[in-house]
């Protein structure tokens, strides 16, 4: 059975365990070492069993805690060749790592095939990523893009459990304290997911086989936890909840629990 931890998920953190007690991976490391540790060990998984990091892109709140992980562990990193190098350029990972090189690639991590794809985001080569699970299915972590791409819909499609971006609602954003810059950063094509664009494309998403749902990296000033359900639901309207699909909002910080599938 696969299980998805959503350790940590907001723009100040994010990291996503996928795997067992035993061995998996993280999908990103954007908090403390001592925080992803402390989050590991309250759903009873050692440090010890993350057994690689795959990361997205180079923004701190994905790879704040990447160089502590890997000084103390023997994780191996995965990502873009591009990202790999304006990490190591920026010494955000230990001597000495082991590397490897997602695009274009399929790789085989504890029993998974990972598979990355291009998002459309303000970094200098971010991804999501792909994963078919040892029972033959498909799930994706996809967040930290301004748009849906054919890229994104054609890998995405499919998939039985989606972490997709809800970031932020679009009033709350315009009418909030954000300066103009940063707000137009957020609002353009390589800037992050609207609630309303999340809800359009889940709703493609459960046509396509979706049953799991999961709303993450939302913005802890531009939005609302409720506030994201209740405006992706509306576009789902067509589907029964809790008969057609599931839906849930990625905790900012875990308080134990996992996605089952």
């Amino acid at each position: 059975m696969a299980r998805i931890y959503p350790l940590f998920s907001s723009s100040r953190g994010n990291s996503t365990y996928i795997g067992n007690e035993t061995a998996g991976f993280l999908i990103d490391c954007g908090v403390s070492y001592r925080r992803l540790t402390a989050a590991l060990t309250l759903n009873r998984i050692p440090i010890s069993a993350v057994k690689a990091v795959f990361i997205t892109h180079e923004h701190s709140d994905h790879v704040s805690g990447l160089k502590m992980l890997t000084k103390n562990t023997s994780a191996a990193v995965y990502g873009n060749k591009r990202t790999l190098q304006r990490l190591c350029d920026g010494d955000k990972i230990a001597p000495h790592s082991v590397l490897i090189d997602m695009n274009g690639r399929k790789v085989a991590c504890v029993d998974y095939e990972i598979s990355s794809f291009n998002t459309p985001h303000d970094a200098i080569n971010s991804c999501g990523y792909k994963i078919r699970t040892p029972e033959g299915f498909d799930i994706a972590v996809c967040t930290d893009l301004g748009h849906i791409t054919d890229e994104v819909r054609e890998n995405l499609l499919g998939c039985k459990m989606v972490l997709l971006e809800s970031n932020y609602d679009e009033n709350m954003l315009r009418h909030g304290p954000y300066p103009l810059y940063l707000k137009q950063r957020i609002l353009s094509p390589i800037g992050h997911l609207s609630n309303d664009d999340c809800g359009e494309f889940a709703a493609e998403l459960v046509e396509n086989g979706a049953t799991h749902i999961l709303l993450g990296h939302l913005s802890q000033e531009n939005n609302r936890p409720d506030t994201a359900d209740k405006t992706v639901q509306q576009h789902l309207g067509k589907f029964a909840r809790g008969k057609d699909y599931i839906m849930g909002v990625a905790p900012v910080e875990t308080a134990g629990g996992a996605v089952l599938l």
